[in-house]
């Protein structure tokens, strides 16, 4: 019987392993399709709740810069290659989002290098790069 038992354990503990990787990555890829859908419909300010709350409050963006968000409408928004492995609890992707200037109608294309951060407290990945910076020519 002991000579099962051990055995036994180290795959239960093996499971509960994979489970929270598992519930992690899960994680990830719903907060990353919840921020492009947000960043789609050109809701910048929704978009601040997914950025890391220690970054938000040090560079909070004023209000020139949700100003200048609203004189967008986004038209792309493009993950590439998805998110990469940067450490155990980060991810890094590059992501091309198209935009357009409602004033002059002008077409452009930014890119975004984001990095997301995952909390293990709380559950849940936080970006640590702020929103995108849409004054790039």
């Amino acid at each position: 019987m002991r000579r099962y038992l051990l055995p036994l354990l180290a795959l239960a503990a093996m499971l509960c392993a994979g489970c929270a990787t598992d519930q992690r990555n899960q994680a990830l890829i719903t907060t990353l399709n919840a921020y492009a859908g947000t960043l789609r419909w050109g809701d910048f300010q929704s978009a601040l709740q997914f950025i890391d709350p220690k970054v938000r409050a040090t560079h909070t963006p004023t209000s020139l810069d949700l100003a200048r968000y609203q004189q967008v409408r986004v038209t792309g928004y493009d993950e590439g290659a998805g998110p990469v492995p940067d450490g155990e609890n980060q991810v890094r992707q590059v992501v091309q989002i198209g935009l357009v200037n409602l004033n002059t109608q002008a077409e452009r294309t930014v890119i975004d290098r984001q990095t997301w951060r995952y909390d293990p407290e709380k559950k849940r990945w936080w970006l640590t790069t702020g929103l995108p910076d849409i004054t790039q020519d």
